[in-house]
C-alpha cells in the first residue's frame, strides 16, 4: 500500500481527447517527495528546452503535495507547474483552498495535461469517472462565475473547481487560475491553461488517504495545533503586525498598513509616498475594510483565517475571496487614496483572472508611458484623466487584448521592448521578465539580494521566510526573539542567533553585512524550507514564510516519516530539498538561464555595491555547487542522484565533462 499518496497520476491529452490513469514510481517519492519535486522531474523528462510555453507540447501539471488530504494542518496546496510565457522558464504557483485534498480523495496525486483541445472544454473528475466536457457555453465567463455554473451543471455543489477567466482564454501572459479562496496567479499559468482550450477543472473525491503510522502522525499533528494556539497568544514583538503572527499575512484582519504604505513603492515601483499614512487615513481604510469584509475564511483543514469573503455587488461582483497584500496592489499602483478602489477593482480582476501583483504594475507602467508621451491618445483613445478610472479602462483593454492592451498583455518586460521609444527605461521592477513586489528600501540587504537574484520562482514571498527582515531596534527585543527560536537548523543555532543579536549594532561583527558564508547559509535555510513545503503541500504560512512557524526542519522529517513510512531524518530531508531545487535550476539552465539574468532591479535599494554583489553571487554559486554561470556542476548533480541531468547538460555542451560551464 502507498501511504500519504495514491500512487496514480491522471494523464490528459487534450489534442487526442484521451484520459489515462497511470501508476507512479515509488522511487520518485523517495527522491523528490511529491508536489514540486516530482513536477520538475516530469517537466525535465517531457518538455524539451525549445518548447514554446503556449504550444500544445508544453505541459500543465496540477499536483497535490505529499501530505495533502492527510490530517496535517494546512497541508492543502495545489502546486501548479508549467513553462511560463512570461519568464520562459519553469514556473510554479502554490494554490490554497480545497482542490488538492479533493484530488487526492478522488484517487490522484497529479493531473498532467498536454495538447490543445479544438474547442473550449473543462475536465470533470469524479473519483474513477473522468470526462472531458464541452465548455463552449462558458466562453467569456468570469472565473468565479464559471465555477458556480459548473457546479450547477453537474448537480454537485461540493465539487472543487479551478477555472480561468477571459484573460486566460486570451492568453494574457499574467493570467491566473482562480479557485474561490485562492489562485495560481504568478507567471502566466492561466495563459497556458487557456492556450490548451481548458476552461476549468472540477473535482469530487470520496476515497480515503492512508498514513503509515496513524497514532504517531496524529500526535505530531496535535503538537502543531498546540503551537499554533500558543503563537496566537504570543505574537512576535518588535515587528510589523502582519509579521507578528503566523499564517499568510493577515491583511484581511488588520488595518494598520503603515509599514506597507511607507516602505513599498507607489506607481510602477518608482515612488515612495512619504507622509501618506495618518490616523485619518487609517480610520478611513478601517471603515472601508469592515464594509467590504463579510467574514474571514480558511483553506482546507487549517485553523488560520488568512483570507476573507469580500462583497462588492455594485460592480457585478457580488462575492469574491481576497487574501494577503492584494488589497493594496491596485491602490498603490494607481497612486490612489481610498481602499474602496482596491477592493472594487481586485474583484473585477479576479473574475477576469489576472495576477494581483503583475497586473497593477503593468497598468501603472502604461500610465507612466502616457504621461511621458511614449503612449499617446492614438494608443489610448478616450483615456480617462483620473488614475482610478484609467485602471478600469486598462483592465478591460488588457483582458480583451484590444489595441494597446494586446501589447500590455505580455507584461512590462515584453511590452517595453515592443513599444520601444525609450519604454525600456520604465521597466524597473522585473526580475527574469517577471514583475516583483514594488518595494523601495535604503541600503542593500545582501540576504535579500541573493534571494531575489537567484530564486527560481522570481517571487520573493516564495523565497523569504523565517529570518527577520530588518534588525530589531533594541537589545531586549533581539534577546526575546532568540530565546525560544527552536526552528533554527541543527548545527546553525549559535551562528544564526549571534547574527540576530548583533545585526544592526555599530562596532560589532555584524554592523550591517554578515560574512558572505553566513549569508549563503541563511538563504539556503529559507530556500530549503520553501522547497519542502512545495513538495509536501504544506502552506508556507505555517512553515517557510513566517517567523517561528509550527512546522520546521526538526518536526517535518518526523511528520513525513509517520505519514509515508519512509525513514527520513533532518539531513535526508535537507538533501531532498536540495535535489529538487537543483533540478528546477537545471530545467531553467537548459532553457537558457545564466548569471546575466540574476540581478534585482537597479533601484530596489537606494545604495548598491556592484563589486560586493558580484562577490556574493560568486560565493553563493560555489556554496550551492554551481559554476560561475550559476549552472550546477557535474559532481553536484551526480552527488544528488541527478546523473541523467549531468549527462544531458554535457551532451548539449552546457557543461564540460569536468563540470565547468562553456
Amino acid at each position: 500500500m502507498r501511504y500519504a499518496e495514491t500512487g496514480y497520476n491522471l494523464e490528459i491529452d487534450l489534442s487526442k481527447g484521451s484520459i489515462e490513469r497511470v501508476p507512479t514510481d515509488p522511487k520518485l517519492t523517495e527522491l523528490h517527495l511529491g508536489g514540486l519535486g516530482t513536477n520538475a522531474r516530469i517537466i525535465w523528462d517531457r518538455v524539451p528546452p525549445d518548447v514554446d510555453p503556449l504550444s500544445p507540447d508544453n505541459i500543465l501539471i496540477f499536483s497535490t503535495g505529499l501530505l495533502c488530504g492527510t490530517p496535517a494542518p494546512g497541508a492543502n496546496r495545489t502546486i501548479v507547474s508549467t513553462i511560463s510565457p512570461q519568464t520562459l522558464f519553469m514556473h510554479f504557483s502554490m494554490m490554497g483552498g480545497f482542490l488538492a485534498p479533493e484530488l487526492k480523495y478522488a484517487g490522484y496525486d497529479k493531473v498532467v495535461i498536454k495538447g490543445k483541445s479544438p474547442s473550449l472544454v473543462y475536465l470533470w473528475i469524479n473519483n474513477d469517472k473522468v470526462e472531458i466536457r464541452d465548455a463552449t457555453h462558458l466562453h467569456g465567463k468570469g472565473a468565479l462565475e464559471t465555477a458556480e455554473l459548473i457546479r450547477q451543471e453537474l448537480g454537485e455543489p461540493r465539487a472543487q473547481v479551478a477555472a480561468i477567466g477571459l484573460a486566460g482564454e486570451n492568453s494574457v501572459y499574467f493570467a491566473s487560475i482562480e479557485h474561490g479562496r485562492s489562485s495560481a496567479s504568478r507567471g502566466g499559468i492561466g495563459a497556458v491553461m487557456g492556450s490548451k482550450g481548458l476552461k476549468a477543472i472540477a473535482v469530487r473525491g470520496t476515497k480515503d488517504v492512508h498514513v503509515a503510522k496513524p497514532e504517531r502522525f496524529f500526535e505530531l499533528c496535535n503538537e502543531v495545533l498546540k503551537y499554533i494556539e500558543f503563537r496566537a497568544k504570543n505574537p512576535i514583538k518588535g515587528v510589523p503586525p502582519i509579521l507578528a503572527g503566523i499564517g499568510s499575512p493577515q491583511e484581511m484582519a488588520i488595518h494598520d498598513e503603515e509599514w506597507h504604505t511607507t516602505s513599498f513603492a507607489w506607481g510602477n515601483a518608482r515612488h515612495r509616498r512619504k507622509g501618506f499614512w495618518t490616523k485619518e487615513v487609517e480610520e478611513s481604510w478601517r471603515r472601508s475594510q469592515e464594509r467590504a469584509v463579510q467574514r474571514l475564511v480558511s483553506c482546507y483543514n487549517c485553523p488560520m483565517k488568512c483570507g476573507a469573503i469580500i462583497s462588492y455587488p455594485a460592480l457585478g461582483v457580488s462575492r469574491y475571496m481576497m487574501k494577503c497584500y492584494s488589497k493594496l496592489t491596485y491602490v498603490m499602483a494607481a497612486m490612489a487614496d481610498d481602499l474602496d478602489f482596491g477592493f472594487s477593482i481586485a474583484g473585477l480582476a479576479q473574475e477576469y483572472g489576472v495576477d494581483g501583483y503583475s497586473t497593477p504594475q503593468v497598468m501603472a507602467f502604461a500610465v507612466e508611458l502616457y504621461e511621458a508621451g511614449i503612449l499617446t491618445d492614438a494608443d489610448l483613445p478616450g483615456f480617462p484623466k483620473d488614475n482610478k478610472e484609467r485602471f478600469f479602462y486598462l483592465l478591460e483593454k488588457i483582458v480583451r487584448r484590444e489595441g494597446i492592451g494586446d501589447v500590455l498583455a505580455k507584461g512590462v518586460y515584453w511590452a517595453a521592448r515592443e513599444i520601444g521609444k525609450g519604454a525600456e527605461a520604465f521597466d524597473h521592477n522585473t526580475i527574469k521578465r517577471h514583475e516583483q513586489i514594488p518595494i523601495k528600501l535604503g541600503m542593500l540587504n545582501p540576504i535579500y539580494f541573493v534571494m531575489w537574484a537567484t530564486g527560481e520562482k522570481a517571487n520573493i514571498t516564495q523565497i523569504e521566510g523565517q529570518l527577520p527582515q530588518a534588525p530589531f531596534p533594541t537589545k531586549e527585543l533581539r534577546e526575546d526573539f532568540v530565546k525560544d527560536w527552536i526552528q533554527v537548523p541543527t548545527g546553525k543555532e549559535e551562528r544564526f542567533k549571534k547574527f540576530v543579536l548583533e545585526w544592526g549594532d555599530p562596532g560589532t561583527e555584524f554592523p550591517f553585512y554578515p560574512p558572505i558564508d553566513l549569508i549563503c547559509e541563511l538563504v539556503d535555510w529559507q530556500e530549503t524550507m520553501h522547497y519542502i513545503d512545495d513538495s509536501t503541500g504544506i502552506c508556507a504560512g505555517l512553515s517557510s514564510f513566517p517567523l517561528k512557524p509550527p512546522y520546521h526542519i526538526h518536526n517535518l522529517p518526523l511528520i513525513i516519516s509517520a505519514a509515508t513510512g519512509l525513514e527520513i531524518d533532518e539531513d535526508g530531508l535537507w538533501e531532498i530539498a536540495r535535489r529538487n531545487r537543483t533540478l528546477v535550476r537545471a530545467v531553467n539552465v537548459r532553457r537558457g538561464l545564466r548569471r546575466k539574468d540574476e540581478k534585482p532591479p537597479e533601484d530596489h535599494w537606494k545604495k548598491r555595491f556592484p563589486e560586493y554583489e558580484a562577490k556574493i553571487l560568486d560565493e553563493y554559486y560555489e556554496y550551492k555547487g554551481w559554476n560561475k554561470e550559476g549552472i550546477p556542476k557535474k559532481e553536484t548533480l551526480e552527488r544528488l542522484e541527478l546523473d541523467f541531468v549531468a549527462q544531458d547538460l554535457v551532451r548539449r555542451g552546457i557543461l564540460e565533462g569536468n563540470g565547468e560551464g562553456k
